[in-house]
């Protein structure tokens, strides 16, 4: 018996990474799995490929699973909703949605072209959105569904050379909440996981130093996609379905739960503010709760358990 059995799921990205090894454990726990792969390069910029979903697809019927594959792009609306009906026809339902799919176009902001901007976005943002609204309506009438849908600490913290893709992460976490809280009265549930796992993307990002080396070197010994992989595939059991609108991320064998926009400091001045008043008052009163302009090394600089 598995934390899925009879539930039918999709994973976007399947077939690489987090994607793969979400798709590998969801068979594994039972589900039905629609495997969804462009099968494109990291750059999302090459024709793709129908191989690297169906290989998974595969590696999940051959565990005794169900599996089939699809290798449409999540950043094209009607492609989404076909995958949708794919996954309905051919299993009977669908019930929970793992959306790692994603590219990277890095580069610094002074330097973005507006193609690397869109390119990110689309697939990151609008593939999110394409995946919730073309099955939330499914969700909403059956009264059960899950999404888990996949931020990063580069929109929750910040990363140099990654504008597009902070934005984009960062987006998904708006979109998720509203998700869930719409989602409440219907038992439609979303999440996001910010993940640390080593995969193509990590291994894309360049290493100018000796100490990024080493940090590289740690995420390839310590972190891997399939401790990602769990955690996700938890996120849409039964025993999840009070767990929505939170933000997790998995890093090794450590599980976080991050907290969410909050005011933190006020001031008030009853006859109102001038530009003169804010800088001499507020501002000075309220500099010491600023948030530091620290990367993700610096909120986890202990290293991966």
């Amino acid at each position: 018996m598995g934390v899925l059995d009879g539930k039918v799921v999709i994973v976007t990205g399947g077939g690489n990474g987090i994607g793969k090894e979400c798709a590998l454990t969801a068979g594994r726990e039972g589900a039905s799995v629609l495997v969804n792969d462009l099968g494109g390069g990291l750059r999302g910029d090459d024709a793709g490929s129908a191989g690297p979903a169906e290989v998974v697809a595969q590696q999940i019927r051959a565990a005794g699973g169900k599996a089939i594959s699809n290798s449409d792009s999540v950043s094209d609306y009607d492609a989404v909703v076909a995958m949708v009906e794919q996954a309905k026809k051919e299993f009977g339902g669908l019930h929970a949605i793992i959306n790692p799919a994603g590219i990277l176009r890095d580069g610094m902001f002074h330097k973005m072209t507006p193609d690397d901007w869109k390119a990110v976005i689309d697939v990151h943002l609008h593939g999110a959105f394409n995946v919730c609204r073309a099955s939330v309506e499914h969700f909403r009438e059956q009264q059960n569904g899950s999404y888990v849908l996949f931020t990063s600490t580069s929109g929750l913290i910040g990363n140099i050379g990654q504008a597009n893709y902070a934005a984009a992460k960062l987006g998904v976490m708006g979109l998720s909440r509203v998700v869930a809280m719409e989602g409440q009265s219907k038992n439609v549930r979303s999440n996001i996981i910010a993940p640390f796992a080593w995969t193509r993307m990590i291994e894309s990002i360049p290493v100018k130093d000796e100490a990024g080396a080493q940090r590289v070197e740690r995420i390839r010994q310590n972190m891997r996609a399939d401790q990602v992989a769990q955690f996700a595939v938890a996120l849409c059991a039964d025993g999840a379905k009070d767990v929505s609108g939170q933000i997790f991320s998995v890093r090794g064998n450590e599980i976080f739960l991050f907290n969410q926009p909050r005011p933190v400091r006020a001031l008030a001045r009853l006859e109102g503010w001038t530009p003169d008043t804010i800088l001499e008052h507020y501002l000075p009163a309220t500099r010491a709760s600023f948030t530091d302009l620290g990367a993700t090394t610096a909120v986890f600089p202990w290293e991966p358990v």
